[in-house]
């Protein structure tokens, strides 16, 4: 065949028998011939790699669709796109950064109206049709929602800008003057016009914000008729306790959503409400956005556009491909990865800080070294990294599995990570290995307390608790006692402790106050600790104009309990029963080296010996006064631990009280930081202050040129997929349901099941908006309130426009030039 394409072999050897080659020796030859073998093998290799890729392009995400006769206007990639009703390659008509979505389409077909956010806040917009510059029609500061075009050619949308409560209600503006009008309802969130008689068919609620399927509360949305002129409006639907809404007007039937058959579809019913029928039966993903066009209705269901003929009944889905580079889906580069930081740990020497920012781990050397990207693993995300005794390897949480386990990796990024456990079922937290790297303590969303060991490979259950969760846990110096806190039945925090030996549980407080940030003194005396005891309210009296509630500030006090009988507190000064030391003439002793232990060989710790007998009546006060404090810390010479001002934006200082008798003093190691921490052998203190982090050692004072303390993460950047991300978003987002909802029975579903069902829209999704559209969908399943789906890492343009708000109405007088005040808004 002629312009046909011979086989690799082939083309192998006619490439090879045209080869005009020098005399050389056969073995020359044959070694040459084999270099173009292996050249030409890797270039077909890519090749077919290269038509992977595009075999494996997402096939978009449509939302949004609206019709004007065969033109459909959708939105995709957070733009607006344009494509035929018999489907095709569409073409692109917005490319600002954020979101264009809800467009309506003009009834001369010339013009768009949609929601955008182009100077910050999302209003109304409105377009040609063929393209061109938006032009701007709604200052209402957001909520702004296009409904569609009114007969007159205005375009109506929805809003609580007029309201003063929390209604949404219908308001045309006229596109060439802005001159907006309101529709005399007091609620009515979408609805159509009748172009013959003006009669207004209209959705009176909106929807009520918790995304659930098959709702049948007080706030379900129902349609209303109004007739001009009438002095109310009459319901239609009010016979069906589920949604109806949308109404769309063709040849006298009022055409509408509603699942009133348990999933969302298209129905219609005569201009009084009777005589109604089903005219879609779709059973797995829910119609959402219709609009209609003679005869014709174009919907979202699931991540594609469908279009249902009224003539014939049919319906199906639009054939729809995106010519796009989808860079939304592009390798994005992170160039500021403090703000995405969510665990910090230091080495426990302090000689390198392990980061974990954006579901990944990284260390970063305290001065000098290479910066380590320990994982990177699609779809995966870690969870505070913390690095493990032996500084060579770092423990994480991962999802690696499919639900969230222990996980040990090298800390030099070179080797396999090791799974450590496999039974994981829910949400998993605060994992901290023991001071000597045999055990790990870690607790989790069905509120039980494990320790695991890493060298029996097995978990333990410690403790369950039926009033709350876990916290604060800490690691007695010889690893055979474990701190924590947990909350009791009155739903006070105590801290406890558990005997490895034993295997008991003892409280260490009382019920009677919140208490908690348990830390052991080096030596194994004491345990210090922060609880909520000071009740002074900065309110003084229950009189006044707003009749105040308390306001209870500096509630917390810094506590140390005694291990065992008779030890005495080491900030008690010296009396009668242990007078003062007296000075000595004689000559001290030389000190002696400390003995240097043999390499590898680990240190001997002195047993902690506890008398529990008691042992929560040996509480004592320490010479603090009251604040707002939290994390506290010791190094054995000091105590460290956050203070917080009183107000909204109240500064946090790291503060220090020295272990002494002779009337120690708090004082400010340092001022205006984020956060802190000690490293495990509590010689360094770590903070981040603003956006930079430093290592100092522990000290009652920073530094005074605090820079040299500075850690260089000026080379610190990293890239992700997000698409990556996406796909571990929708795994764990699922995760969360199922861990976080009241019901285990999932109200009846297979939650299995609806994962998968709903993967094939998280496959298809190419912006973040989109995936929350999927989300939204997969856990409406559950038909429960109070679930809601929004946020994100949503693209923003550059312009954040503030808009300006009158105590008034301003309408326009053509006669007079200018604008006349119609209303004037009442204040207190």
């Amino acid at each position: 065949m002629r312009g046909a394409t011979p086989p690799p072999q082939k083309t192998l050897r006619l490439v090879a028998s045209r080869l005009r080659l020098p005399a050389m020796t056969r073995q020359a030859r044959r070694l040459l011939f084999l270099v173009f073998c292996l050249f030409l093998t890797a270039f077909l290799t890519q090749s077919a790699s290269s038509q992977e890729d595009v075999s494996q392009a997402p096939g978009g995400y449509f939302r949004f669709p609206a019709i004007h006769d065969d033109t459909i206007i959708f939105t995709a990639e957070g733009d607006l796109w344009q494509v035929n009703v018999q489907g095709g390659v569409a073409h692109r008509l917005t490319t600002h950064p954020a979101e264009e979505s809800g467009p309506a389409i003009s009834a001369d077909g010339k013009r768009i109206a949609f929601a955008a956010a182009y100077e910050g806040t999302p209003e109304i917009y409105s377009m040609p049709i063929s393209g061109g510059p938006p032009k701007r029609h709604t200052y209402d500061g957001g909520g702004a929602v296009v409904v569609g075009w009114a007969p007159d050619g205005q375009i109506l949308y929805s809003t609580r800008r007029y309201s003063t409560l929390p209604d949404t209600q219908l308001v045309s503006v006229d596109p060439a003057t802005n001159v907006r009008s309101l529709v005399p309802l007091a609620q009515a969130s979408d609805g159509c016009y009748d172009t013959v008689t003006k009669t207004l068919y209209f959705t009176r609620l909106p929807r009520q914000g918790s995304h659930t399927r098959r709702y049948q509360g007080g706030t379900a949305q129902n349609i209303w008729k109004y007739v001009p002129g009438t002095p109310e409006a009459v319901p239609l639907t009010s016979d069906c306790p589920t949604t109806s809404k949308t109404p769309m007007l063709w040849k006298k039937r009022v055409y509408f959503a509603s699942d009133r058959d348990g999933t969302m579809n298209v129905w219609s019913m005569d201009e009084n409400g009777r005589d109604v029928r089903q005219h879609t039966r779709h059973d797995d993903f829910e119609v959402q956005s219709p609009s209609l066009s003679n005869g014709r209705i174009v919907y979202q269901h699931g991540a594609d556009i469908w279009l249902l003929d009224l003539g014939n009944g049919k319906y199906s889905q639009v054939p729809i491909r995106l010519a796009s580079d989808f860079d939304h889906m592009r390798e994005k580069w992170i160039k500021k990865p403090m703000d995405y930081t969510t665990s910090i740990s230091l080495s426990p020497d302090a000689d390198r800080v392990a980061f974990t920012a954006r579901g990944q781990i990284f260390v970063v050397p305290a001065e000098q070294g290479r910066l380590v990207e320990v994982t990177r693993k699609p779809g995966v995300r870690y969870r505070a990294a913390r690095f493990l005794p032996d500084g060579k390897n770092i423990l994480a949480l991962s999802d690696e599995s499919g639900e969230i386990e222990l996980w040990k990796l090298p800390a030099n990024g070179i080797g396999a990570a090791e799974q450590l456990t496999a039974d994981g079922k829910v949400l998993r937290w605060e994992a901290l290995p023991s001071p000597n790297g045999k055990l790990i303590a870690h607790h989790d969303k069905d509120q039980q307390l494990w320790v695991y060991d890493m060298e029996a490979k097995s978990q333990k259950l410690i403790v369950t608790s039926a009033d709350g969760g876990f916290g604060g846990l800490a690691w007695s110096p010889d690893s055979r006692w474990l701190a924590f806190q947990q909350d009791a039945a009155n739903t006070f925090t105590q801290i406890r402790i558990y005997s490895l030996e034993t295997q008991t549980v003892t409280d260490l407080t009382s019920d009677r106050y919140d208490s908690y940030s348990p830390v052991w003194s080096p030596e194994g005396d004491w345990v210090y600790f922060l609880s909520d005891r000071n009740f002074e309210s900065l309110v003084q009296s229950p009189w006044g104009p707003r009749q105040p509630e308390p306001f209870f500030d500096r509630q917390t006090r810094l506590y140390q309990i005694a291990l065992r009988k008779g030890l005495r507190s080491p900030f008690q000064p010296k009396d009668e029963l242990m007078p003062a030391e007296k000075k000595s003439d004689e000559k001290k002793e030389e000190k002696k080296e400390p003995e240097k232990k043999e390499e590898g060989k680990a240190a001997e710790v002195t047993p902690v010996k506890i008398e529990l007998e008691g042992i929560a009546q040996r509480l004592l006060e320490l010479p603090v006064p009251a604040g707002n404090y939290s994390a506290l810390t010791t190094d054995g010479k000091r105590l460290y631990w956050l203070s917080r001002e009183t107000g909204l934006e109240g500064k946090r200082s790291l503060m220090s009280l020295e272990i002494t008798n002779k009337s120690p003093k708090p004082e400010a190691v340092i001022a205006e930081i984020r956060n802190y921490q000690l490293s495990p052998d509590r010689k360094k203190l770590a903070v981040q202050k603003g956006e930079d982090f430093y290592i100092f050692d522990a000290a009652a004072k920073a530094p005074s040129e605090l820079t040299k303390s500075k850690v260089d993460l000026s080379a610190w950047t990293f890239s992700l997929h997000p698409r990556e991300e996406w796909q571990q978003m929708y795994n764990e987002a699922w995760r969360l349901e199922r861990d976080y909802f009241y019901d285990r029975g999932m109200h009846g579903l297979d939650w299995t099941k609806i994962r998968e069902k709903y993967r094939s829209l998280a496959a298809r999704v190419t912006d973040r908006g989109e995936l929350s559209d999927a989300l939204a969908q997969m856990v409406s399943e559950l038909s429960a309130l109070h679930i809601f789906v929004y946020g994100g890492d949503q693209r923003r343009g550059a312009d954040d426009i503030g808009n300006g708000s009158l105590g008034c109405r301003l309408e326009r007088d053509q006669a007079a030039g200018g604008y006349r005040v119609s209303h004037i808004y009442r204040s207190d």
